[in-house]
């Protein structure tokens, strides 16, 4: 059992926390590994009828742990990464996010593969990927014009700014927005309110809105993935990266 992502049932809810908070909960490769296998578990276990994702402490993930993300570079189909993506874009069961503090990268862009997003009034999100010299992740390039329209998805991702929980639901990347101090309560209501539904129900529900996309988010993840391989290993990417190193020391 990693002890970088706690895992706690609630009823039929079951509850994933990314456990790093004196790293502001950024992935590794083996915290990426555990939310994969849980996302794999929590989708045959019969008791259980929904999932949330959320971070501990005041932060919902800064995404990559990049010294760790140097030392095991996300390359290739079976990238830890992209496999925790595939496994939350293929799980049936309905998947709800708490958003407080930074969600940063794969932070915001695995929020477009959620049913379901509540985000405190002091979230904050960011898509930085050409900062480092790379490129979209997540399917992102191609479900946030959908979902924010061109203009507002060619401005967050090209300019890798961050942004505020009400442009996130201006973009159609979260649900609600709440005071922080009612956050986990709002979202304990709201997924004790799905796993209250028939669970075949909300599985069919789910895949007749996500089915006639999935094809194509796939086929994206899996372009964006060469993409950024490409990108990982190009002089800019290097360049950008030695910069942020050299500012962290």
């Amino acid at each position: 059992m990693s002890t970088t992502l706690l895992i706690h049932d609630t009823g039929k809810v079951r509850t994933l926390t990314f456990n790093r908070p004196e790293k502001k909960n950024a992935f590794t490769r083996p915290m990426y590994e555990a939310a994969t296998e849980a996302l794999r578990q929590a989708e045959v276990d019969p008791a259980i009828h929904v999932v949330v994702l959320t971070g501990a402490g005041d932060v919902f993930t800064a995404g990559n742990d990049i010294g760790d993300f140097v030392k095991n570079p996300a390359t290739g189909e079976d990238a830890p990464p992209l496999l925790f993506l595939r496994a939350l874009v293929n799980q049936s069961k309905p998947v709800v996010a708490s958003v407080d503090g930074p969600a940063v990268g794969i932070g915001t862009t695995m929020l477009l593969h959620c049913d379901y997003v509540v985000a405190s009034d002091r979230a904050r999100f960011s898509m930085p990927f050409i900062n480092l010299g790379l490129c979209p992740e997540g399917a992102s390039s191609l479900l946030l014009p959908r979902y924010a329209g061109m203009a507002l998805a060619s401005e967050l991702l090209l300019f890798g700014e961050p942004f505020d929980a009400a442009t996130a639901l201006r973009a159609g990347l979260i649900n609600r927005v709440v005071p922080a101090a009612q956050l986990a309560e709002v979202v304990a209501e709201r997924a004790q309110a799905l796993a209250a539904k028939p669970l075949e129900a909300l599985r069919v529900s789910k895949s007749l809105l996500r089915e006639p996309l999935r094809a194509e988010v796939n086929a994206t993840l899996r372009r964006e993935g060469i993409e950024f391989s490409k990108r990982l290993y190009s002089d800019e990417a290097r360049e950008t990266l030695t910069a942020f190193f050299t500012r962290k020391k």
